[in-house]
C-alpha cells in the first residue's frame, strides 16, 4: 500500500513548469534584495553603519513576528481562489513598487543627510519585509499541497529551487555587465546609475514571473481550516517547538548564515579586498570600476555555478541518499573548501587560483536550498502524523524566517567587518580621481584581509555549524517511511481529500 502510494505521481509537468518559472521570478527580485542591499547602503548611500545593522536586527525581531502570524493566518483560512494560491498575485505589484523604491534614491542628499533619508530606508526596507512574507511564506508552502507524495514533493521543491537559482544568477550578472558600461563614470554616478537599472528590470520581469503560480497550481490536499483550541489541547506553537525534527532544521539553517555571504558579500570584497586581475593595481577610477566588476563577477559566477550545479543533481542523489546525508556531507565540503580558499588566496594573492575552491564552497548553497525545504516538509508530516494536526502554513513560515534571519546576520557580519578594520566607505568613494585610487590603493593589509575572510573563512564555519544539529535528525528511513505509510491512512480516516 504505501510503496503504491509513494509511486503516483498528481502533478502534471506543465503545472511544474509553471511553479519552476514563478520560482525564476521571484528569485530575480529576492536576489536583487539580498545580494545587493548591504552595498548599496553602505557605498551609494553612505549611510551609518551602526544604523544599518540595528535596522536589519529590527527588521528580523519583527519577522520573528510576522512570519508566524503569516503562516497562522494561512493554516486558520481559506479563500475561494485556494489557501495559498491568490497570495502570490495579491503581492506583486507591492514588491516591484517596493524593491525599485528600495534601490533609487528619490532625491535625499547622500552627502548632508538628514533624518528623513534614514526614516525613508527604514519604512521601505520593514514594508517590504513585510510584503515579501506574504508572498513567500505561501508560495514555498505550495509543494505541501500540490501532491502528497514526499519524493514528488522533494523533486518539485527542487526543481522551483533549480529555476529560481537561474533568477539569481541574472541578478547576479546583471549589474556587473552594467558596471563595465558606467566604468568610465565617477565612483558615485556609477553605482547609482547600475543599482536603478538592476532594480527596476528584476521588479518588473520578476513579479509577473511570480504571479504565474496564482493560475496554474492546483491545490490538490484540502486541509480544513484549523480550529480554536481546545481546552487542554496543546498550541499551535507548542506543537511547532516541540517537534524535535523540526527544530534541528531550524537551528542548522540558522548556524548557515553564513551561505549567504559567497554572494552577499561579493561586490565589497571586489572593492576593498586588493584582489586584482590585472599586473598592478589600478591606476584610475575607470580601472577601478572595472576591476571591481571583473572580481565581483568571478566570485558571483563561482557561487552561481556551484549553486545550480548542486541543485541539478540533487534529484538523483535523493534516490540514493537520505537528506541529512547530504546536507552533512555537502557542509563538511563546503568547510575544507572555503579553508583552502582563503590560503591559497592569500597567499598568492591570485583570485583565478582560487576557482575551483571557490566552486566546491558554493556547493552547499544549493543543498541548503533545496533540501532544507524538503526536510521542513517532511517534518510537518511527521508533526501531523503523531498529534494529528499539520499547520502548514506556520511551519513553512519557520523556514522563511530561517532564511531572512540567515541572510540578515550574513549582512550585519559584512557591516561589522567594516566597523572591525576601520574602513572609511566616503573615503573611499568621494572626491577626486586621483583622491580615491590613493585611498584605495593605500588601505592596509589587515583591512583587505577581513574582507577576503567575509567569502573564505565566515562562510566555511558556518557551514560547519550548520552540520552539527543533522547529526541528530532522525526522520529517515524505516521511520520515514512509517510515518508516511501511516500518514496516508490517518488521513482518509480524518475526511481529509486528495484531488487528483
Amino acid at each position: 500500500m504505501a510503496k503504491q502510494e509513494e509511486m503516483k505521481k498528481y502533478v502534471p509537468k506543465g503545472e511544474v513548469k509553471a511553479y519552476a518559472i514563478a520560482a525564476l521570478g521571484q528569485g530575480l527580485v529576492y536576489s536583487c534584495m539580498s545580494s545587493y542591499i548591504t552595498d548599496y547602503y553602505m557605498n551609494v548611500l553612505y549611510l551609518d553603519a551602526i544604523f544599518v545593522i540595528l535596522l536589519m536586527l529590527f527588521a528580523r525581531v519583527w519577522d520573528a513576528i510576522n512570519d508566524p502570524m503569516m503562516g497562522m493566518i494561512m493554516d486558520r483560512h481559506s479563500t475561494k481562489k485556494g489557501r495559498m494560491k491568490p497570495y502570490p498575485l495579491w503581492t506583486a505589484v507591492p514588491i516591484a513598487a517596493l524593491t525599485i523604491l528600495m534601490f533609487v534614491n528619490p532625491g535625499f542628499d547622500t552627502k548632508n543627510q538628514s533624518i528623513w533619508l534614514y526614516v525613508f530606508v527604514s519604512v521601505v526596507y520593514v514594508v517590504w519585509g513585510m510584503v515579501y512574507t506574504a508572498s513567500d511564506v505561501p508560495f514555498w508552502s505550495m509543494p505541501n499541497v500540490m501532491t502528497p507524495n514526499p519524493k514528488e514533493r522533494g523533486n518539485l521543491i527542487s526543481y522551483g529551487k533549480t529555476v529560481g537559482g537561474i533568477g539569481s544568477a541574472v541578478t547576479v550578472a546583471l549589474p556587473i555587465i552594467v558596471g563595465y558600461f558606467v566604468a568610465g563614470m565617477d565612483m558615485e554616478q556609477a553605482n547609482i546609475f547600475k543599482y536603478a537599472i538592476m532594480a527596476i528590470s528584476m521588479a518588473l520581469i520578476g513579479m509577473p514571473l511570480f504571479s504565474i503560480s496564482s493560475f496554474k497550481i492546483k491545490e490538490r490536499i484540502q486541509i480544513p481550516d484549523a480550529k480554536k483550541k481546545a481546552p487542554g489541547e496543546a498550541s499551535t506553537l507548542k506543537r511547532i517547538f516541540t517537534c524535535k525534527p523540526l527544530m534541528l532544521v531550524v537551528l542548522s539553517g540558522v548556524l548557515s548564515f553564513g551561505r549567504y555571504m559567497l554572494q552577499a558579500a561579493a561586490p565589497h570584497v571586489a572593492r576593498y579586498s586588493g584582489f586584482y586581475l590585472g599586473s598592478q593595481a589600478p591606476q584610475t577610477v575607470e580601472e577601478i570600476n572595472k576591476n571591481i566588476s571583473n572580481v565581483a563577477l568571478i566570485i558571483q559566477i563561482c557561487a552561481a555555478i556551484g549553486m545550480f550545479g548542486a541543485m541539478l543533481f540533487l534529484p538523483k542523489l535523493y534516490k540514493k541518499f537520505e537528506y541529512k546525508h547530504i546536507m552533512i556531507v555537502s557542509c563538511l565540503g563546503g568547510f575544507v573548501s572555503s579553508c583552502l580558499t582563503l590560503i591559497i588566496g592569500w597567499t598568492t594573492k591570485n583570485l583565478l587560483i582560487c576557482i575551483p575552491f571557490m566552486l566546491i564552497s558554493a556547493i552547499p548553497l544549493g543543498v541548503i536550498n533545496n533540501v532544507s525545504f524538503a526536510m521542513v516538509c517532511d517534518c510537518l508530516d511527521f508533526m501531523e502524523w503523531k498529534t494529528g494536526f499539520r499547520n502548514t502554513g506556520l511551519g513553512s513560515a519557520c523556514q522563511s524566517f530561517v532564511n531572512k534571519i540567515g541572510n540578515a546576520f550574513a549582512t550585519v557580519m559584512i557591516i561589522v567587518m567594516y566597523i572591525l578594520v576601520h574602513i572609511d566607505v566616503a573615503q573611499l568613494n568621494v572626491g577626486s580621481g586621483e583622491a580615491v585610487v590613493q585611498a584605495v590603493n593605500s588601505m592596509t593589509s589587515t583591512q583587505n584581509f577581513a574582507m577576503f575572510s567575509l567569502v573564505t573563512i565566515v562562510p566555511g564555519i558556518s557551514l560547519l555549524l550548520c552540520a552539527i544539529p543533522l547529526f541528530f535528525y532522525d526522520l529517515t528511513g524505516a521511520k520515514k517511511n512509517k510515518v508516511f505509510s501511516e500518514l496516508a491512512q490517518l488521513r482518509k480516516e480524518r475526511g481529509i481529500n486528495v484531488e487528483e
